[in-house]
């Protein structure tokens, strides 16, 4: 009899977030499930990691299900880091995160607890996708996700990722019957344009709550952005090789070794 894959599930949301609980219903689907994910949210953390203080994991028992269960006091990239070194008997076949609470398109990948567990899985050289769905409420609707979770975590199995390569999926906030399939995309050009709210509490020491809005500055039909407003699922390939490869060979020829300018 076939070994079954085995699954790690993540996120950036918390355990007990309903994102979670629904991608760890649908990978129970396709093989064995452990998870290990944030004691308490984790939304925005990036690639952080635990340096200076202790880590703390707990077994715990939140739904019925075959699915081994912990949760940790680090971050979205601890949790891959120690359950890959400390609570996995084997390397993972796949490491799935999410499914996050609002979305991870465009330049919010780069802020992203979510995508940073993805893409730390594959720096362990794990195939991996992060799952997100444009809707941040606590109370999201992720029925119309499942299928596509389902499909694109199959093929994953099936043929694997090249190195280094980690897949970010954006799935609309619509009902099913209204998603009109997957679409591969590139990340759109996007950033924030962020504000600053200015208070000052009862002691008269100043604070500020960060606020902004998401500018699209984009307006090819091949990127994720385009699908998702026109009610695709939007996959896109991602590195961690931040090298800008296009830019070395004009690079070397600044000299740098002239120090004399």
């Amino acid at each position: 009899m076939a070994k079954k894959p085995l699954i790690l599930v993540t996120n950036d949301d918390g355990i007990n977030a309903p994102g979670v609980r629904t991608l760890i219903d649908v990978m129970n689907e396709l093989g064995d499930v452990v998870v290990v994910a944030p004691d308490s949210p984790q939304s925005g953390m990036g690639h952080a990691i635990t340096l200076n203080s202790t880590l703390y994991v707990e077994q715990v028992f939140i739904d019925d299900g075959p699915q081994k269960e912990y949760s940790c006091s680090g971050t979205p990239a601890d949790c891959v880091k120690i359950a890959i070194r400390e609570i996995l008997k084997r390397k993972p076949d796949l490491c799935v995160s999410g499914i996050n609470h609002g979305s991870n398109s465009s330049i919010n990948v780069i802020y992203s607890g979510t995508m940073s567990a993805a893409i730390e899985a594959g720096i362990e050289g794990i195939p991996a996708i992060g799952f997100s769905l444009l809707d941040y409420t606590w109370n999201a609707n992720f029925e119309a996700s499942k299928p596509f979770v389902k499909t694109v975590s199959e093929k994953v199995l099936k043929k694997g990722l090249p190195n280094g390569i980690i897949l970010n999926v954006n799935i609309p906030n619509v009902s099913k019957n209204l998603i009109k399939g997957i679409k591969t995309s590139r990340q759109a050009k996007a950033n924030w344009v962020e504000e600053f709210d200015k208070r000052t509490n009862p002691q008269g020491k100043d604070y500020y709550w960060l606020s902004g809005k998401f500018v699209n500055l984009d307006d090819g039909e091949d990127t994720d952005e385009w699908a998702l407003d026109n009610n695709f699922v939007s996959v896109v390939p991602i590195q961690f090789d931040l090298t800008a490869h296009r830019f070395l060979k004009e690079l070397n020829t600044w000299d740098l070794n002239d120090t004399k300018t």
